[in-house]
């Protein structure tokens, strides 16, 4: 990987290809899961930067937890680092919240958005208190605890269903292993900040990029509602429901779908 400094913080990234550029922004758990599209042939006319944020991965590891705003500010920073003017960005999950905040803060740089079931904005219903109350306060406890691995364990349960982390590893082999390492940035300050994040329909609505929204078709109910959401909310936004997908794998399973609805929306969005 290849490195820069950026608003003081040295981040690792991959830069592939040529073509109107993509910036994929990992989510919270794990930094390689762009790694399938990087190869995919559908995204082969594009120039595909992949990074790893701070606090995560090979990429500086700040004193200070780092949040969503700052997260923004380094995408934007590093793409202006590239000469990259503006850029397709793709985020999944808590990134896809960064996408919306880069979006916010730096338009200029962003030509589209694809927002892969993103974290939030969440609606106030049944579903997301009982996702809180299930799944997101547990692996909080445990982690306080000292029990990383069972912590990361009950939050891939509850975003993926039973067997999160073995249907992870069997696709993602190394995965797991990279969550465990970076799972202080995790859960010390993405997690934390995923719930009080202040993204509103005022803030949607100043989003007027292009943007996709896909889901699985095999995703657990909250990201639907949070989808639906983001639907009613983004002035320009589209659905696209990946068949056969759940959301710790919508990169993966199956192989190329995601690149190939990927290419299509840009090719439909060209940045020129």
């Amino acid at each position: 990987m290849q490195r820069a400094t950026v608003d003081g913080v040295e981040l690792a990234f991959e830069l592939h290809g040529d073509g109107d550029p993509v910036v994929l922004i990992h989510w919270g758990i794990g930094t390689g899961w762009a790694a399938p599209l990087l190869r995919s042939p559908a995204l082969g006319g594009y120039r595909l930067l992949a990074y790893d944020r701070a606090g995560f991965g090979a990429s500086d590891r700040p004193p200070e937890p780092v949040g969503i705003v700052a997260h923004a500010s380094h995408c934007a920073a590093l793409l202006h680092h590239l000469g990259i003017e503006r850029a397709h960005v793709v985020g999944h999950s808590s990134s896809a919240m960064v996408a919306l905040q880069l979006a916010l803060d730096d338009p200029g740089v962003v030509g589209s958005l694809a927002l892969l079931e993103s974290a939030r904005p969440a609606p106030d219903t049944p579903v997301q208190a009982a996702f809180v109350r299930d799944f997101v306060a547990p692996a909080m406890a445990r982690y306080r605890a000292g029990d990383v691995e069972g912590a990361l364990e009950t939050f891939l349960e509850g975003v993926g269903g039973p067997g999160g982390r073995d249907a992870l590893e069997r696709a993602l082999p190394e995965a797991f292993a990279a969550a465990v390492a970076d799972a202080s940035a995790f859960f010390e300050a993405e997690l934390p900040e995923v719930q009080t994040w202040p993204f509103s329909s005022d803030d949607a609505a100043r989003v007027t990029q292009p943007a996709l929204l896909v889901l699985g078709s095999e995703s657990v109910a909250t990201f639907r509602e949070r989808r639906d959401l983001l639907l009613a909310w983004l002035p320009n936004a589209e659905p696209f429901d990946l068949p056969g997908a759940s959301h710790l794998l919508l990169h993966v399973e199956p192989p190329d779908a995601l690149a190939e609805a990927l290419a299509d929306f840009f090719g439909r969005r060209p940045l020129d």
